[in-house]
């Protein structure tokens, strides 16, 4: 994909599934296919114990995946398998290689995502310049995850707080953390018109439907709405 083409679509993103490669492939494109055909805009592949042999195949399917509904296609820690991959960029924790490093290792016009979990995170996100500068940053966990597990919950507080602070900045962002259809309305009410969802999606009867719910509530439902929180 182009880089400007990139960098458009992850501005009017609003729906973030991330997926592991726990399925045979022809499970993992089913679900997929059902999630994008719900409304997701990006789909990470994230699997912290899979091996680099399974982590290929599944991004084989990933990446097919992500180019036939026009969606973003992100690896999650990894630079180097990113851009083997052709993946659109790679996302970062905060205790990854840096932004500007992991730049290095892919190829230009890649995106970059990174973790915060705390207000002084958000803000260094924000102030950041040039290659060292993310392309979006998550926000949360807004709730306790098991697919975060150990990390205390950031609250909605946090979200609030990024509402405020990327009041007409250009860097998008998304809530993130035990996120669904039930709480969704929680998340936007205190500021937010971008998410990513796990289990939501990855362990529902109908992806899609789920998908569809999330999507229609994550939807920016007036003109001149603040960029930072999802209108462009």
């Amino acid at each position: 994909m182009e880089p400007e083409l990139r960098r458009d679509r992850l501005l009017s993103a609003r729906l973030y599934f991330v997926c592991d490669a726990g399925f045979e492939p022809v499970e993992l494109d089913a679900l997929l296919g059902q999630a994008l055909a719900g409304g997701v805009d990006v789909i990470q592949l994230r699997d912290k114990s899979a091996p680099v042999g399974a982590l290929r195949a599944a991004a084989s399917v990933f990446a097919s995946a992500a180019a036939e509904h026009g969606a973003l296609f992100f690896i999650n820690d990894d630079p180097a398998l990113a851009a083997e991959c052709g993946a659109d960029g790679v996302h970062l924790g905060q205790d990854d290689v840096g932004v500007e490093e992991a730049r290095g290792r892919l190829a230009p016009g890649a995106l970059i995502g990174l973790s915060s979990h705390e207000p002084d995170q958000f803000d260094a996100a924000m102030a950041a310049s040039s290659v060292r500068r993310p392309d979006y940053i998550s926000v949360g966990p807004v709730w306790e995850t098991p697919t975060k597990p150990g990390r205390p919950a950031s609250g909605l507080d946090y979200v609030r707080y990024a509402a405020r602070s990327a009041r007409g900045g250009d860097l998008p962002w998304f809530a993130i953390g035990g996120i669904n259809p039930e709480n969704v309305g929680e998340v936007v009410a205190a500021g937010a018109s971008r998410a990513v969802v796990v289990r939501a999606i990855r362990n529902a009867e109908e992806p899609a439907a789920v998908a569809r719910a999330l999507r229609s509530a994550l939807s920016p439902d007036r003109e001149g709405r603040d960029a930072g929180i999802g209108a462009r």
